[in-house]
């Protein structure tokens, strides 16, 4: 059988799985993906499918999205944004409005940089938080409060 086009995948699953000090039926036993199948995955012989990349992932704790890349399944790009938003969904230290209103920060530089908006763009617009653009043309967090105004509580708007 020859080896498919799948870059270095099963190179990297194999380093993986020895740093994970894991035999290969352990990997198999975790994942539930049969022993044979991971051998011809990591020799090369075998392009996974996105679900068993991700059982492998959660196996070895390692980003699923990192092993899609190296499958060719997603885009290095896709896989950095991808990385930025869950970073920012999973920081606990701010509030879901925060959240929302750092992802459509984002986009919009995104958008500034000619890249298309992320898959949640209009998310967080239903809590009445917009990413707008202030004068200087950088993106600025509104929301009801002071919407407009231009100023921030310590600030004397008539100065």
């Amino acid at each position: 059988m020859a080896s498919l086009n799948v870059g270095n995948l099963g190179e990297y699953l194999r380093e993986q799985r020895r740093a994970a000090q894991l035999s290969l039926r352990q990997l198999a036993d975790a994942t539930g993906v049969s022993n044979p199948y991971l051998s011809q995955i990591e020799r090369g012989l075998r392009k996974p499918s996105a679900d068993v990349l991700q059982q492998v992932a959660k196996a070895l704790r390692i980003s699923a999205e990192t092993l899609y890349v190296r499958a060719g399944i997603l885009d290095e790009r896709e896989r950095e944004e991808l990385e930025t938003r869950a970073v920012i969904l999973a920081d606990p230290s701010i509030n879901e409005r925060q959240k929302n209103v750092l992802l459509q920060i984002y986009d919009s530089f995104r958008r500034e940089n000619g890249f298309a908006p992320g898959p949640d763009a209009d998310a967080g617009s239903a809590d009445g938080v917009k990413a707008d653009t202030g004068a200087d043309g950088d993106a600025v967090a509104r929301d009801g409060d002071d919407a407009g105004t231009g100023t921030t509580p310590d600030q004397d708007p008539h100065s």
